[in-house]
């Protein structure tokens, strides 16, 4: 599409209202809104019964990984500052909604998977533009803060409010069981969709740096993958130590060790516009996100097998 239609990113970069690109404002935000479906406010009431796996989640995602990701996008991105951004956006970012998928999987405790999840929803609309202004201006990384804040209440905020509303209001008219049995499948149908969408948009428009400049894909490529490897290493070392049950550490491990790579993807083409190597980069983690939670999943049942958490089920 990059080679064979070279209108489409005028044509795209063209539908902005200020710095936010609509067609992929509209994506994202498909992409968003069903992980807001599954905040529970009720469930976030439960942390004082259990609050261990909570608090080494929190850590991980808030303080080991994104200083993880800082420290090898300076190592191995000097001087490229959008790659570097790349890398600060993905790891600053906790996960709130595929993590429901791959603890699923992995056959984790559910109920500490939705807490989690919903705990980060609102977490990261707090922490989320902090953490990126900090770790940016270490990095000497100059950034437009009002959009990155712009970004953070449209993509979170928006969502969050929509998500809450049409919950209470579709639950009130048509039923829990309808909501969870109709509307969410439905809902989550239209979000694979803008997902794929975005994707196909973002990785044409960035056709001829990928072609023309294949390096920076294994470039940046490289801090990411090393990122995943220490932080999914020092999640399963903490919950070993800290004598966590299987289905309790698993989720800890997962929830602890992978980003929102929409609110990222959303941020690099805020900041820096669609066609961007910087959201090229945040595009980058998630193709590799995808292997490596796939990847984790089975290690975590292997080393279920091979008795790795020793403490008791909650």
């Amino acid at each position: 599409m990059s080679q064979f239609v070279p209108g489409l990113a005028d044509a795209i970069n063209a539908m902005n209202i200020g710095t936010i690109s609509v067609p992929i404002g509209i994506c994202i935000f498909f992409m968003m809104y069903p992980a807001m479906l599954n905040l529970q406010a009720s469930e976030l009431r439960k942390l004082a019964k259990n609050p261990k796996p909570i608090i080494l989640t929190l850590v991980s995602n808030w303080i080991i990984a994104p200083f993880v990701g800082w420290g090898l996008a300076r190592l191995f991105l000097p001087g490229n500052e959008q790659l570097m951004f790349a890398i600060i956006l993905l790891s600053s970012s906790p996960c709130t909604a595929m993590v429901l998928v791959w603890g699923y999987l992995a056959d984790g405790n559910q109920e500490q998977n939705v807490i989690t999840t919903s705990l980060n929803t609102v977490t990261i609309l707090i922490g989320y533009a902090p953490i990126v202004v900090l770790l940016s201006g270490i990095s000497n990384i100059s950034i437009d803060v009002i959009t990155l804040i712009i970004s953070v209440a449209i993509f979170i905020g928006i969502p969050l409010i929509l998500g809450i509303l049409s919950k209470k209001l579709i639950i009130k008219t048509k039923g829990e069981e309808w909501f969870k049995k109709k509307y969410i499948p439905i809902v989550g149908k239209i979000s694979i969709f803008a997902l794929l969408t975005t994707l196909i948009v973002l990785f044409s428009l960035n056709g001829n740096v990928m072609i023309t400049d294949f390096n920076l894909l294994l470039l940046v490529s490289v801090p990411l993958v090393l990122g995943f490897i220490i932080v999914v290493g020092y999640n399963l070392l903490i919950t070993r130590f800290t004598k966590l049950a299987y289905k309790e550490g698993v989720i800890t491990v997962i929830i602890g060790s992978s980003s929102h790579f929409e609110i990222a993807i959303a941020t690099a083409i805020a900041i820096y516009g669609v066609g961007s190597v910087a959201a090229l980069g945040t595009t980058m983690g998630l193709f590799w996100e995808i292997p490596v939670m796939v990847g984790l999943v089975y290690l975590s049942k292997y080393l279920k097998r091979k008795h790795w958490w020793k403490g008791t089920p909650m």
